[in-house]
């Protein structure tokens, strides 16, 4: 295929891919590992403390992202993470079965989320080059985060599901999620063969060294990045909108899948993947769809606040959750729909507001910076997560968690937002 057909394949054939694969690698870092733990007999306060700390490549990856700018292309430095991470997923599923399994399952991990995030770097850069208008843009966020969503339903849903049906059977855990990361493994290497054939080559993705000096080019790409005008409140805002939900990420499988007798509801890991991996995930899909669509019909500036009241309130549930201790399957997984839905709706804007920020020269570096600090943002108050719930029991820490959405509230009414952006124009 020569490159101006390339250049001319519809964004739907490779958008909703790319999207669903920046998510696999994810999910099998920060969301199946925490359940896998939790059925090896991991500790809360371990797992919630040791899978936190794979949010650092994430956090540091603006460190080496000049240098994905720099060098090569962006379709070249997806493709290749790709492979990297399958190769990591079925190394993860071989550690298993070995004395030291905690530590060398979490090394691992470390190198699939260090690839992870130079594989975000390249895409989110590949993304806004394929799609160069901020109409294109706008209208595939929602689509971008509806396939990432997707990604997670088939891992923390149809994988987590098949991971206790196995559990059941083998009566081995070890066993049993050995078999779901190899899964994983075979899915993702497929993802890379197919982006290695169909991902288009725009014409603006190419290295952007200009000065012949890297250290300068280096230095230059973070310097232009901290003299954005109202960079301090920029900052907060990416630290702070979620500063609640990344308390509530690290504890809402350890409260669904423990025993009541010690505070949770005591759903078995089959359970977990139906109703917080698949139906929870399935109405976060929606809400980023909605998203989506809300920014592009009224722009970001005017969507903002109703999605940030939708994103934080129904945090609540979790509240009701730990305090009515309901039975009913059908209950757990409403009030986990509800909140999944208000998440994933204001995401969107957060997403985009990433997007506006780094806009400009440098934009795949930019928007590496500020997912590195949003990714910091949900890895130091995971990492007391743990401890807190263990200090507080379920009930007072969910309280405290919604109690700690307050600061996005605050950081929201401080960042400028330019007016029009992400609105449908004509």
């Amino acid at each position: 295929m020569n490159q101006s057909s390339t250049q001319q394949r519809s964004p739907w054939a490779w958008v909703p891919s790319v999207s669903f694969s920046q998510a696999v690698p994810y999910v099998a870092v920060m969301l199946l590992s925490t359940v896998m733990y939790k059925n090896l007999g991991v500790s809360n306060d371990d797992l919630a403390f040791y899978t936190s700390w794979l949010y650092l490549p994430w956090v540091l990856k603006p460190l080496w992202s000049p240098i994905v700018d720099l060098f090569g292309t962006k379709r070249h430095w997806t493709v290749l993470m790709q492979l990297v991470s399958s190769a990591a997923l079925a190394a993860v599923a071989f550690t298993l079965h070995l004395p030291q399994f905690f530590a060398l399952s979490l090394a691992v991990l470390w190198l699939m989320a260090f690839a992870s995030a130079t594989h975000d770097i390249a895409s989110d850069g590949y993304y806004m080059l394929g799609l160069p208008s901020q109409h294109q843009q706008a209208a595939f966020v929602g689509v971008r985060s509806a396939f990432y969503k997707l990604a997670m339903i088939a891992g923390q849903g149809g994988l987590v599901y098949l991971a206790g049906e196995l559990i059941k059977s083998s009566n081995d855990p070890a066993y049993a999620w050995s078999v779901v990361f190899g899964i994983t493994a075979a899915i993702f290497l497929a993802l890379c063969a197919y982006h290695q054939l169909v991902l288009p080559r725009p014409q603006g993705d190419h290295s952007t060294a200009k000065t012949g000096a890297l250290w300068t080019d280096f230095i230059e790409t973070f310097r232009s990045f901290f003299r954005k005008k109202g960079i301090v409140s920029i900052i907060g805002f990416l630290l702070l909108y979620r500063l609640g939900e990344a308390q509530l990420l690290k504890m809402a499988a350890p409260f669904l899948l423990d025993p009541r007798e010690q505070g949770g509801l005591g759903l078995t890991t089959s359970e977990f993947g139906l109703v917080y991996g698949t139906i929870g995930v399935a109405a976060l899909v929606l809400g980023g769809i909605a998203g989506g669509i809300v920014i592009a019909r009224f722009g970001l500036k005017k969507a903002i606040w109703p999605m940030l009241f939708i994103m934080h309130v129904p945090d609540l549930v979790f509240v009701y959750l730990a305090t009515a201790m309901p039975t009913s399957i059908e209950v757990i997984a409403g009030c986990l729909a509800v909140e999944q839905f208000g998440y994933g709706f204001g995401f969107a804007a957060f997403m985009l507001y990433m997007i506006m920020v780094a806009d400009g020269e440098h934009k795949t570096a930019h928007y590496a910076i500020c997912t590195g600090f949003m990714a910091l943002g949900m890895m130091l108050p995971g990492m007391i997560s743990g401890k807190l719930q263990h200090l507080l029991g379920y009930q007072n820490f969910f309280i405290w968690a919604c109690i700690s959405t307050l600061p996005a509230f605050f950081m929201t009414a401080l960042v400028e937002i330019k007016p029009g952006f992400g609105k449908k124009q004509g």
